[in-house]
Protein backbone atom coordinates (compact mmCIF):
# COMPACT_ATOMS: atom_id res chain seq x y z
CA UNK A 1 0.00 0.00 0.00
CA UNK A 2 2.92 2.47 0.49
CA UNK A 3 4.16 2.04 -3.17
CA UNK A 4 0.21 2.70 -4.05
CA UNK A 5 0.42 5.96 -1.95
CA UNK A 6 3.75 6.88 -3.06
CA UNK A 7 2.68 6.74 -6.76
CA UNK A 8 -1.05 8.30 -6.25
CA UNK A 9 1.01 11.14 -4.34
CA UNK A 10 3.65 11.41 -7.04
CA UNK A 11 1.21 11.53 -10.05
CA UNK A 12 -1.02 13.85 -8.06
CA UNK A 13 2.25 16.17 -7.10
CA UNK A 14 3.38 16.17 -10.77
CA UNK A 15 -0.06 17.55 -12.14
CA UNK A 16 -0.53 19.98 -9.67
CA UNK A 17 2.98 21.09 -11.03
CA UNK A 18 1.80 21.10 -14.21
CA UNK A 19 -1.11 22.86 -13.62
CA UNK A 20 1.03 25.81 -11.37
CA UNK A 21 2.94 25.90 -14.66
CA UNK A 22 0.27 26.13 -16.72
CA UNK A 23 -1.47 28.51 -14.89
CA UNK A 24 1.96 30.61 -14.45
CA UNK A 25 2.19 30.77 -18.33
CA UNK A 26 -1.77 32.08 -18.76
CA UNK A 27 -0.90 34.45 -16.10
CA UNK A 28 2.03 36.72 -17.41
CA UNK A 29 1.64 36.00 -20.57
CA UNK A 30 4.40 34.02 -21.41
CA UNK A 31 3.46 32.53 -24.27
CA UNK A 32 2.40 36.13 -26.10
CA UNK A 33 5.60 37.27 -24.60
CA UNK A 34 7.70 34.28 -26.27
CA UNK A 35 5.83 35.11 -29.86
CA UNK A 36 6.58 39.40 -29.83
CA UNK A 37 10.16 39.14 -28.49
CA UNK A 38 11.56 35.86 -29.91
CA UNK A 39 9.03 34.38 -32.89
CA UNK A 40 8.27 37.97 -34.53
CA UNK A 41 11.58 38.77 -35.17
CA UNK A 42 12.94 35.86 -36.93
CA UNK A 43 9.94 35.90 -38.88
CA UNK A 44 10.16 39.78 -39.67
CA UNK A 45 14.18 38.88 -40.45
CA UNK A 46 13.27 36.29 -42.68
CA UNK A 47 10.60 38.10 -44.48
CA UNK A 48 12.24 41.57 -44.80
CA UNK A 49 15.25 39.51 -47.24
CA UNK A 50 12.50 38.36 -49.88
CA UNK A 51 12.58 40.36 -53.10
CA UNK A 52 9.17 41.38 -53.79
CA UNK A 53 8.69 43.19 -57.34
CA UNK A 54 7.39 46.86 -56.86
CA UNK A 55 3.75 47.11 -57.93
CA UNK A 56 4.17 50.67 -58.10
CA UNK A 57 5.90 51.17 -61.18
CA UNK A 58 3.75 48.21 -63.40
CA UNK A 59 2.39 50.01 -66.33
CA UNK A 60 -1.29 50.81 -65.75
CA UNK A 61 -3.00 50.31 -69.46
CA UNK A 62 -6.81 50.61 -69.80
CA UNK A 63 -6.70 48.86 -73.27
CA UNK A 64 -5.23 46.24 -71.91
CA UNK A 65 -8.53 44.30 -71.89
CA UNK A 66 -10.54 43.37 -74.77
CA UNK A 67 -13.84 45.04 -75.43
CA UNK A 68 -17.20 43.35 -74.11
CA UNK A 69 -20.26 43.18 -76.09
CA UNK A 70 -23.03 41.85 -75.06
CA UNK A 71 -25.96 40.51 -77.76
CA UNK A 72 -28.87 41.00 -77.55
Amino acid sequence: MKKGKKILFGVLGGAAALYAGLFAVFYFDLDGKFLYHVVEPFLCKHYDKIERRDITKIPYDVDKYPEYEYKT
